[in-house]
Parts: structure tokens; C-alpha cells; sequence
């Protein structure tokens, strides 16, 4: 029986965008669409679940919606697949992601946007300058080798329960990274390209407030769990 794949999309306020990013989805590859309202005041749930997702709620948090919908995935899933839900990511390269997964040559994928094709203006200078700055500390402190944190990212369902991950807001994709190495997890980036948002506002770059709120949490993730080696 081969792989099922369960798509993961946290969704803040994103009504613009989320229908067309749910009705693109590789139908005939994957299981479900899970979308995670994690505290939309628009339509974003009722968009979604019209253009076919299973729409579960949670808490506010980026990283609350991520363990939620990993939570609400079905049982016979495998391998989830974690995306934005603003257009930004492309999802023609979805098939590409997973297929190291499929084939059993690694537990985790990261899709690098620093290595694929962006759209001008879709990345801020200082998202690229902290990809890259972030990336060399990890060389040093986990010899791993990352060049993004960016959102879409594929791993094997039973991978992830072993990572025991924490982080309920901001440092949820780093604090995967880093557990991933800690756990010698079997890693491997490839480049995705990258485009601008369809519709709304960032809830990060869109606001000072809010991309410095970020940046403190993923600093916070980052000395936390990034200087130690002990699996877990």
C-alpha cells in the first residue's frame, strides 16, 4: 500500500487566498487537506471547507495549529505535509517533496526557498539575511546543513511523534529542524520556488510588532534546543 499523505495548512484570516490554495491540491496523490483555523475572524474556514478541505479549530498559535492538525490527521496517514495557506508556496512542487519519503531514503524534507526560485518582493531582505544566519549556526551547533525555515516542509508522521515537539507559536518550523537533527533523522532540502501572497496581509512581515514578537521566539528556540545534541 503505498504512502498516504495528509496536506496541513494553518489558516489565520487568509479568505483571499485559501480556496484557490485548497482547490490545487494533488487530489489524486494525497489522502486529505486538513486546514487549521487557528482563530480566523473572516471566511477562511468556510472557504476551505467548500473547496474540499476538513477544517479542524484550534488555538491561537502557529505552532498549536501545526501539533492540532498533525493531531486530526487520519490514522492510515504517513507522511504529513506542512504548507502555508497564502499562495506563497507553490504546490506543483508538492509531488517533489515527498517523493524522497515515499521512496525510504529519508524521514524529513525541507523545501528551501533560498535555493528556488523566488518571486521579487516575496521574501524581505531580513527573512533571507536570518535564513542565512541561522543556517550557520546550526552548521556549527548540530552539523546540519539548512539554508531556510521556511513552511513547506514534508515528514514522516511516525518521525515527528519522536521528535516530542513543543513549540506552540512562532519556532515551530526551527524547533522541527533541530530536533530532526538531534534525532539523526534522515534530512534532505530541495529547492521550491516561492511567490508572493495572494491575498491579505502577513501575519508576521506584514507587522513590525509581530515580526519582532517572531524573531524574539525563534532566538528563544534557537538557544533553547539548538546547543544541545541529546535526541528528544
Amino acid at each position: 500500500m503505498p504512502p498516504q499523505i495528509s496536506v496541513i495548512i494553518p489558516a489565520l484570516n487568509e479568505a483571499e487566498s485559501i480556496g484557490s490554495v485548497v482547490s490545487e491540491m494533488p487530489w489524486q496523490l494525497i489522502a486529505e487537506c486538513i486546514v487549521v483555523d487557528n482563530g480566523s475572524t473572516d471566511e477562511t474556514a468556510t472557504i476551505a471547507e467548500a473547496a474540499g478541505a476538513r477544517v479542524v479549530r484550534s488555538p491561537c498559535g502557529y505552532g498549536a495549529a501545526c501539533k492540532a492538525g498533525g493531531d486530526a490527521a487520519i490514522s492510515s496517514s504517513t507522511i504529513l505535509v506542512y504548507m502555508d495557506g497564502d499562495g506563497s508556496d507553490v504546490i506543483a512542487d508538492l509531488p517533489r517533496l515527498v517523493a524522497p519519503i515515499e521512496a525510504g531514503d529519508v524521514d524529513f524534507v525541507l523545501g528551501s526557498r533560498i535555493r528556488g526560485r523566488r518571486e521579487a518582493g516575496s521574501m524581505l531582505g531580513s527573512q533571507v539575511f536570518a535564513a542565512h544566519l541561522v543556517g550557520a549556526l546550526l552548521r556549527v551547533l548540530q552539523g546540519v546543513r539548512y539554508t531556510d525555515m521556511g513552511p513547506f516542509r514534508a515528514i514522516r508522521r511516525t518521525s515527528l511523534n519522536e521528535l516530542q515537539m513543543s513549540e506552540l507559536t512562532y519556532g515551530w518550523n526551527l524547533e522541527m529542524q533541530i530536533r530532526a537533527a538531534r534525532n539523526k533523522l534522515r534530512i534532505r532540502e530541495i529547492p521550491v520556488d516561492y511567490r508572493k501572497r495572494r491575498g491579505g496581509t502577513s501575519k508576521v512581515s506584514g507587522d513590525v510588532k509581530a515580526s519582532m514578537k517572531a524573531a524574539v521566539r525563534i532566538l528563544e528556540v534557537l538557544f533553547r534546543t539548538g546547543f544541545s545534541r541529546k535526541p528528544g
